[in-house]
């Protein structure tokens, strides 16, 4: 095992199992209905956490302590959501809303099925309505019915080069909040990691140009969650960019008790704080170390 697959697993296993430690602080206060008050309060940060298990249980390069701590989190989340009945009712009550199909294609991806909702979003799917939305949006909602199995026409190649990324646009051309774009638009062509194939030969190279320049300018703003996910594209080209700099660098940032801090501002000590604030980037960091892993081992096309 090379140095960097010594990291990435260190760093999803202490990750994962901080997600898993603390997965009380992510559960819903209340009786919840599809009428969600404040959907990034709980809901959101509950669909990050079972799209980390999901690939962690898809990509299968974890340990076993892990594999079971990724088994427990996604049942953790689908029972949060009634077995998906919550999300079938969210789809139900408010049906140009995208959320209850993404959120379910990480339970999908494992085999908790929902057939109502499969049914629901089938016939009534929103993304038909989205021309207002971000283009990397669009490829989202696409791949969400790519992997739950939603028989569709899109063409996500074509959805793909709407996006920022997709258009390979000046590089310095580019802000915190288009880096986040940028990644997710990335992560979705290639189904996290799982389709390196699908990224057009212009954009691997430009990636593998630009990705290491990028690294260096939010590593000097603190910016840790954002350096994670640039971790994660370039695991997903469809030839790995694993930087053993840059992984020895975000893996030291790591916590003894699994925590990855989301910027250079320090921590609190409250745990439900401590949770609220960094949640995202284990959730970050968990998918960067199996992707990463994943890739290393060759897994993968």
């Amino acid at each position: 095992m090379t140095a960097v697959a010594r990291l990435a697993h260190d760093v999803t296993a202490g990750a994962l199992g901080w997600l898993q430690a603390n997965r009380h602080f992510g559960a819903f206060e209340d009786e919840v209905n599809s009428n969600i008050n404040d959907p990034d309060a709980t809901y959101k940060p509950l669909c990050e956490v079972a799209l980390a298990a999901s690939l962690v249980l898809r990509d299968g390069v974890a340990g076993t302590a892990e594999l079971q701590a990724a088994h427990e989190l996604l049942d953790f989340s689908w029972n949060q959501l009634r077995r998906g009945d919550l999300l079938y009712e969210r789809q139900l009550r408010h049906s140009v809303i995208t959320d209850p199909l993404e959120t379910y294609s990480h339970h999908a991806r494992c085999g908790l099925r929902h057939e109502a909702l499969e049914q629901t979003v089938a016939v009534t799917s929103a993304v038909n309505s989205m021309t207002e939305v971000l283009p990397n949006r669009r490829l989202a909602v696409a791949n969400a019915h790519r992997v739950v199995g939603v028989p569709r026409d899109d063409d996500l190649p074509a959805m793909f080069r709407q996006t920022w990324l997709g258009q390979t646009p000046a590089p310095w051309a580019i802000d915190w909040y288009t880096a986040y774009q940028m990644t997710h638009a990335a992560f979705h062509i290639t189904d996290w990691g799982a389709r390196p194939q699908d990224v057009p030969p212009d954009v691997a190279e430009y990636l593998e140009n630009w990705l290491p320049v990028w690294f260096e300018v939010w590593a000097e703003a603190g910016q840790w969650d954002l350096l994670g996910e640039l971790l994660i594209v370039g695991a997903s080209l469809p030839e790995p960019r694993c930087d053993p700099a840059e992984w020895e660098l975000f893996a030291g940032l790591q916590h003894a008790d699994g925590l990855v801090p989301r910027d250079s501002e320090p921590v609190d000590d409250d745990p439900r704080e401590r949770f609220e604030a960094n949640q995202h980037t284990a959730v970050v960091a968990t998918v960067a170390g199996t992707v990463a892993l994943s890739r290393l081992l060759g897994r993968g096309a």
